[in-house]
């Protein structure tokens, strides 16, 4: 059985500081989740914003395994296939 091939993807940040925005004064926050967009707006008194657009995505982790005597024996992982995301 030949292997699935799968796309590498870059590690992604975990992290991602904001020093731009230290010390401003928050005047709102809104939350949008509409069909076509979802995002979070953080609206600043000085008429600033910082935006978030969340891509919503998913990734599937396949296994084939074998369940003889009601146990589960893995007989294969594959890679795990990601759902594209819209990069702007």
């Amino acid at each position: 059985m030949a292997d699935i091939k799968g796309t590498h993807f870059p590690a992604e940040p975990t992290r991602q500081d904001f020093p731009e925005v230290k010390d401003k004064i928050i005047d709102g926050v809104e939350l949008s989740a509409d069909h076509e967009y979802y995002g979070i707006t953080i609206r600043f008194q000085d008429n600033t914003t910082l935006s978030f657009t969340v891509e919503p995505s998913a990734v599937v982790f396949p296994v084939l395994a074998n369940w003889q005597n009601g146990e589960e024996k893995t007989l294969k992982k594959y890679k795990s296939v990601r759902s594209k995301v819209h990069r702007t």
